[in-house]
């Protein structure tokens, strides 16, 4: 006799439509769905229960139709994705098995039926909380450290300045310089986000971007001798004030745009001449090109962390629909620490 799959209700956040400006919760909406708590037979797909979700700033380049972008848009009508930690339910996929954790894109709902395996992690778990494969131990970790890095290329007693400072990203990449020996300062857009760079994190110094008229000024007195090293996560004023003041031979990893309003429309930016005059290397780049690294990075972050040289602070938001309004969030700086959404307990 043939048992029956279980059917349940799958919530999801479904993405409406296309959009270029800042997102808003009304881009996306709650709805139920249904699902079989059975991988189908033959079709090498597992299903997973998601437990925990990332809110990361690139998700908004994904609400927008496709320009030339280096990762495809979301689909109207269908439940938006992110990174995501997961529990296998039921597979059909020799690899893994119920009961396993995995780290990976998944998507905004409550179960999913996962056929791809691109950058799919197994999780070994230890001591570690699950939600920081997701944040310092994910994709955002990932990112500080091959940024920092490979991008950055820093050097002992280097000075480095680190803007969206408290964030996901740039929490890790003023702790991993300051591991490495360098004098760090960080900006962010609250009194308390500033105190929590000086005093949990370790940052020599750090300012509330909001209340400097001049980011020129403000630079110049953290940094009367230049910056070797800005790792930029906004991009904008920033960025052309941090131009007037690095180092001869500096280096600046562009890893974000946040401040940015359209991704479609581009502005000009100021003060390139410093290129020039100052033989800048400024980069972009993609966590995604560093996979080969990953192991490393594993390795020295979880010893680093179980020696208590690294903290990592998170913004955790409770319940599937609290994530629409955490995406959103990110925009205006309403998180303090990496943002994630807890979905489900294990």
């Amino acid at each position: 006799m043939k048992m029956e799959a279980e059917t349940v209700d799958n919530k999801q956040v479904i993405f409406k439509g296309f959009i270029d400006r800042i997102p808003r919760e009304t881009d996306m909406e709650l709805k139920i769905g249904k699902i079989e708590l059975k991988a189908p037979k033959g079709s090498g797909a597992f299903l997973v229960k998601n437990l925990y979700l990332s809110c990361d700033p690139y998700m908004r380049g994904r609400m927008r139709e496709y320009y030339d972008s280096y990762i495809p848009p979301f689909v109207p009508g269908q439940a938006i994705q992110g990174f995501g930690v997961s529990k296998v339910v039921d597979s059909d996929d020799p690899d893994f098995k119920p009961g396993d954790l995995v780290s990976g894109l998944t998507g905004w709902e409550e179960f999913s039926l996962m056929r791809k395996h691109e950058q799919l992690r197994r999780i070994q778990q230890d001591d570690i909380p699950l939600s920081y494969h997701v944040g310092l131990l994910g994709m955002a970790g990932f990112t500080a450290y091959a940024g920092f890095y490979e991008v950055c290329s820093p050097e002992i007693g280097e000075k480095v300045f680190v803007s969206a400072a408290s964030g996901a990203v740039g929490q890790l990449v003023g702790q991993l310089a300051k591991l490495h020996g360098c004098y760090v300062v960080g900006s962010a857009g609250t009194s308390q986000k500033v105190d929590i760079l000086k005093n949990k994190l370790g940052f020599d110094q750090a300012f509330n971007y909001k209340e400097e008229p001049d980011l020129n000024a403000a630079l110049k007195r953290y940094f009367p001798e230049g910056i070797d090293i800005y790792f930029d996560n906004v991009g904008g004023d920033m960025l052309e004030a941090a131009l007037l003041n690095m180092r001869i031979h500096g280096r600046i990893a562009v890893c974000g745009m946040v401040s940015s309003n359209s991704l479609s429309v581009s502005k000009g930016i100021h003060n390139l001449f410093s290129l020039i005059a100052k033989r800048i290397r400024m980069q972009g780049f993609l966590q995604s090109d560093y996979l080969h690294l990953y192991p490393r990075f594993f390795e020295n972050v979880v010893s680093n962390y179980k020696q208590g040289k690294i903290v990592y602070i998170e913004d955790m938001s409770e319940g599937l629909e609290s994530a629409p309004a955490a995406l959103v969030g990110l925009f205006s700086g309403k998180n303090v620490g990496k943002q994630v959404i807890r979905v489900a307990r294990e």
